[in-house]
C-alpha cells in the first residue's frame, strides 16, 4: 500500500494569505481522556484527525469507551468501562497515553498502564506521574513492565514537582477532578494546555482553580457531567506556518486562534525584524523587509515551546549572519541539525548551543526523524532555492494535518509523493 511518506517541495516562493488555525492536539489527546470521569456523553469539537489522536482513541476503545466520529466532531461515551489495563502493544505507540492512569484511577479507583517505550536506563519520565501519585495516597507497585496504582480512598495532598511537566500536571488534574479531597498542585506547568483541560473539568463539574498558574488548586466532585468542548488552537502548528512564511520572506494572517499563547513566538520573530500584527482572534506577520540574526532559548511557557525550537532553527539558517539556539527543556533536541546542513545550512552543535551562520539554503534530500524536526525540514525545503525531499512524513503526519494541503493554499509548491525524483529528471513544479 502507498504511504505518501515523502514531501517533495519546490522552494523559493514566498508564502501568503491566510488560514485558519487548527485545534490543538497536545489537547486533544488529553481532553479525550477526561471522557474517562463520567459516564455521560461527551462531545469534543473540530479535533484534528491525526494519528496520535487515533492512537488515543484505539486505547480509549480497548478499556471501554465507545466513540463516534461525525466529521471532526469526536463523540465520546464512557457508560460501562470493562477494564483498568493498558496494555504495552497501545501505550508503546505513543508517550502521551501515560496520562491515562490518571483518568482511570479517578473513575475506577485503580489502574494498570505499562510503561511507554520500553525500558531505559536512569531516570524515567513518568517518576515523576507515580511519585505524585503516592504523594496523594495511592499506592504503586511495578510488575512485568506495567505500573498498577491504586486508591482506597480519597486522592488528596500537595504534589509538588521538581520541574514542571505538562503530563505529569494533565495527569494529577485528571485524577483529581473526580471523587477526590483537595488536592495542591506546586511548580505546576502553565501551557495553554492546562487551562484548556481545567476549563472542561470545571464545565464538568470539577473545582479547579489557579489553572495557567504555578499553584493549581482542585476539589473533585463526587460526580461529573457530560460537556460540549472545542479545544484551542494549536500553538505548534501555527508557530510553524508563521516561521515558515518568515523563511520564505512571505506574508500571512492566522485566525481563529489566541495570540497571546504565541506571544515568546511572535516577540522573537519581530526581533528578527518581522512585521507583526495581533488581532483579538488573529496574527499576521510581513517578512518581506530586511531581517537580521537572533539568539534564541527554548523553554517551558510562556517561553518560546520546545516543539518549535527546529522549525525556529530552520528559519535562523535562512538569515546571513551569526543565530544561537539553546533548549533548556531538551538540551540534546537536535536531530534535525545534520538534515539541515544537507541543505546547506551552516551549523555547529557544541555543549547544548547550536551556532547557525545563516545563509541561502538549496533543495535537498532531507529525512525528519520526529515531529518536529520534519516541520523544521519543511520550513527549509520551503525556503531553499529547487526542488527538495522531505522524507519521514509518517512522523510528520503525527502533528500537521493536511500539511501539504494547506501549504498550498499559500501558494507553496508542494506534493505528497511514494518515490523519490531526485535521482530521476522529474520536473515538479517547474
Amino acid at each position: 500500500m502507498e504511504n505518501h511518506d515523502l514531501l517533495l517541495v519546490r522552494g523559493g516562493t514566498p508564502l501568503t494569505g491566510e488560514l485558519t488555525a487548527y485545534r490543538a492536539k497536545n489537547s486533544a489527546l488529553y481532553l479525550m481522556l477526561a471522557a474517562l470521569l463520567t459516564d455521560e456523553p461527551v462531545v469534543l469539537h473540530d479535533v484534528p484527525r491525526l494519528s496520535d489522536v487515533l492512537v488515543s482513541e484505539e486505547i480509549l476503545r480497548h478499556v471501554g469507551l465507545a466513540t463516534r466520529w461525525e466529521g471532526h466532531d469526536l463523540h465520546l461515551h464512557a457508560a460501562n468501562l470493562r477494564t483498568h489495563h493498558a496494555p504495552y502493544s497501545l501505550v508503546s505507540k505513543m508517550r502521551a497515553s501515560f496520562v491515562i492512569m490518571g483518568a482511570l484511577l479517578a473513575r475506577t479507583g485503580e489502574a494498570r498502564v505499562s510503561m511507554p517505550g520500553g525500558c531505559a536506563f536512569g531516570p524515567r519520565p513518568v517518576d515523576r506521574h507515580l511519585e505524585a501519585f503516592q504523594a496523594l495516597g495511592a499506592s504503586i507497585v511495578e510488575e512485568d513492565g506495567d505500573f498498577y496504582a491504586k486508591r482506597t480512598g480519597k486522592l488528596q495532598g500537595v504534589v509538588r514537582f521538581e520541574a514542571p511537566t505538562v503530563g505529569g500536571t494533565q495527569n494529577v488534574l485528571l485524577a483529581s477532578a473526580l471523587g477526590a479531597g483537595e488536592v495542591v498542585i506546586e511548580n505546576a506547568a502553565r501551557e495553554p494546555e492546562v487551562p484548556d483541560l481545567a476549563n472542561m473539568l470545571n464545565a464538568m463539574g470539577a473545582d479547579v482553580r489557579g489553572a495557567g498558574t504555578s499553584v493549581i488548586t482542585v476539589v473533585g466532585a463526587p460526580r461529573l457531567r457530560g460537556v460540549h468542548h472545542r479545544p484551542i488552537a494549536d500553538r505548534i502548528e501555527a508557530g510553524t506556518y508563521l516561521l515558515a512564511a518568515a523563511a520564505t520572506r512571505g506574508a500571512i494572517t492566522l485566525s481563529d486562534l489566541e495570540p497571546a499563547h504565541l506571544t515568546a513566538v511572535l516577540d522573537t520573530l519581530e526581533r528578527t525584524g518581522v512585521e507583526v500584527r495581533r488581532g483579538a482572534d488573529s496574527v499576521s506577520i510581513d517578512a518581506t523587509g530586511p531581517l537580521r540574526p537572533v539568539d534564541v532559548e527554548a523553554r517551558e511557557y510562556p517561553g518560546v515551546p520546545t516543539d518549535l525550537q527546529a522549525p525556529f532553527s530552520a528559519y535562523l539558517a535562512t538569515l546571513p549572519g551569526l543565530s544561537r539556539v539553546r533548549d533548556h527543556v531538551y538540551p540534546d533536541r537536535f536531530t534535525h541539525v545534520e538534515e539541515l546542513a544537507r541543505a546547506g545550512a551552516r551549523l555547529s552543535l557544541e555543549d547544548g548551543t547550536l551556532e547557525i551562520r545563516g545563509g541561502p539554503l538549496r533543495g535537498a534530500a532531507m529525512y525528519a526523524a520526529d515531529i518536529r524536526a520534519g516541520g523544521a525540514l519543511v520550513v527549509a525545503a520551503l525556503a531553499a532555492e529547487g526542488l527538495s525531499e522531505v522524507g519521514g512524513m509518517r512522523f510528520v503526519d503525527r502533528g500537521y494535518e493536511r500539511l501539504a494541503e494547506r501549504l498550498r493554499a499559500l501558494g507553496a509548491r508542494v506534493e505528497r509523493a511514494v518515490t523519490p525524483p531526485l535521482a530521476a529528471t522529474g520536473t515538479y513544479g517547474a
